[in-house]
């Protein structure tokens, strides 16, 4: 376990001020290309690129989190700092998060590994002599995690880092019940409402879907929502087969490639259930707990108009000086 230098300032020392302030000061990113994707199974991803990439030469890889895109503050900084050192990078935008709606019923969950590899895949083709490095955030951190450890020697992926990812699904579903932490689950749920009633009024997909208009609006928790339109829609046996087989915890210990996990003891949307003991992880990852940060935030420094963040500085240089 490692535990690098992380000191919020003075002003930013709650772990909400660390969770909101960077979203209400997102930062401008570098003009980006996007490439469309066609899935197997008639659905597309959409990925957005920084920069051509040079064969041989490291790309980047970007995993959002819940409802996340390119336009993500945490996006934005890490593609500008990617930018300033000639690094490619794209974002590999889970279904329907790129601004188009995606074509099936189903969309994304935390256990999605699949979209992701097809992704990898697609890099390791056209780009072979270069190696893949990835950064998943907070849901996309969760989906990076499983998918290094599924994968284990055989991952596509050269270096990974995981951000304020929720390890333990179930029980970060139920730290967001209570509390302040009930202001993030409403933002969140509402947005993914809002895609089920876009899906509900296509005629194409409305009958494929698990719920109706009416009950759309009862589904006000994840537990709920997971339970009625996240696990059927993705094959799930319910909620609890969801959280237990989504969750990225378990598959800290299969890892075989470099990967650093960071999280922040007062993040909001965790408990202490998702921080992992020496032995369930891997020699190849490195674990770094720090006691604020909050959720995806990790100022330290700085003032509140414009804030310094050491989660950039910190991706990069495990990805590419370590």
């Amino acid at each position: 376990m490692t535990q690098r230098s992380f000191t919020p300032p003075w002003w930013a020392r709650n772990p909400h001020v660390q969770t909101i302030l960077p979203v209400l000061t997102k930062v401008g990113r570098p003009a980006l290309t996007r490439q469309r994707l066609e899935l197997d199974d008639g659905d597309f991803i959409d990925l957005d690129w920084l920069a051509k990439p040079v064969q041989g030469e490291p790309i980047v890889v970007l995993v959002h989190g819940l409802e996340g895109s390119a336009d993500s503050h945490y996006a934005r900084r890490l593609l500008t700092l990617l930018d300033e050192h000639k690094v490619s990078a794209l974002v590999h935008h889970h279904r329907s998060c790129s601004g188009v709606t995606n074509r099936l019923a189903r969309s994304y969950h935390s256990g999605d590994t699949q979209d992701l590899h097809t992704t990898l895949s697609l890099l390791r083709r056209d780009y072979p002599d270069s190696p893949l490095l990835a950064v998943g955030y907070s849901l996309g951190g969760n989906v990076l995690a499983k998918y290094m450890g599924e994968q284990g020697d055989a991952s596509l992926v050269d270096r990974a880092v995981v951000i304020s990812a929720p390890l333990q699904l179930g029980a970060c579903a139920t730290r967001l019940k209570h509390g302040f932490s009930k202001v993030y689950q409403s933002y969140l749920i509402k947005q993914l409402r809002q895609k089920v009633r876009d899906k509900l009024a296509m005629p194409d997909l409305s009958a494929q879907m698990p719920v109706t208009q009416s009950e759309v609006e009862s589904l006000t928790t994840f537990h709920q929502f997971d339970d009625r339109v996240t696990a059927p829609l993705h094959g799930f046996d319910g909620v609890e087969d969801y959280y237990t087989r989504a969750s990225g915890l378990p598959y800290l210990s299969q890892v075989a490639k470099p990967t650093l996990v960071i999280h922040a003891q007062d993040d909001p949307f965790m408990t202490d259930e998702v921080i992992p003991s020496q032995e369930t992880l891997s020699p190849q990852v490195t674990y770094e707990l720090h006691q604020q940060g909050g959720h995806v935030g990790f100022i330290d420094g700085g003032h509140p108009l414009k804030p310094r963040y050491y989660l950039e500085q910190r991706i990069v240089h495990f990805l590419l000086e370590a």
